[in-house]
């Protein structure tokens, strides 16, 4: 055996290595550029939930203002109703303070002026004897 034919061996051999490395590295490369492609349909989904979750958030924003601008306008309402209550009250108290003052414990124990005709009302709905009487002569 010469050394020219050892060399070429070796270097057959050496080729055989680099051609079955350089399979092994296209398989490896396949399988990243289908993984490639699993991820660029992967990233496309994303995009299309992201544009999705922005236009739900828009339509959230515009309902949260509309129902802000609902509740302004009750909110406004209700401080013009609590306004307008709290003048009637405060005319509601000054008008008894006022009968407070016009009822003194003297007069409270006097007979009070429509007392007579309101008794006298009274008595008159009341039944009385005669009444069946008259009734009867009525018939």
């Amino acid at each position: 055996m010469t050394l020219s034919l050892a060399a070429e061996l070796v270097l057959a051999l050496l080729l055989c290595v680099t051609v079955i490395y350089c399979v092994r590295l296209e398989r490896r490369l396949a399988a990243l550029r289908s993984g490639q492609d699993g991820l660029k349909s992967t990233i496309a989904q994303l995009n299309g939930t992201i544009e999705a979750a922005g236009a739900s958030m828009r339509l959230l924003k515009s309902a949260a203002e509309e129902a802000a601008e609902a509740l302004e306008s009750r909110l406004t309402r209700a401080r013009g109703l609590i306004d307008e209550l709290s003048l009637v009250n405060a005319s509601g108290e000054r008008l008894a303070a006022r009968f407070e003052k016009a009822i003194s414990p003297a007069s409270a124990r006097a007979e009070p002026p429509g007392s007579r005709v309101l008794a006298n009302r009274l008595n008159a709905l009341k039944p009385q004897s005669g009444k069946p009487e008259i009734l009867r002569s009525v018939r």
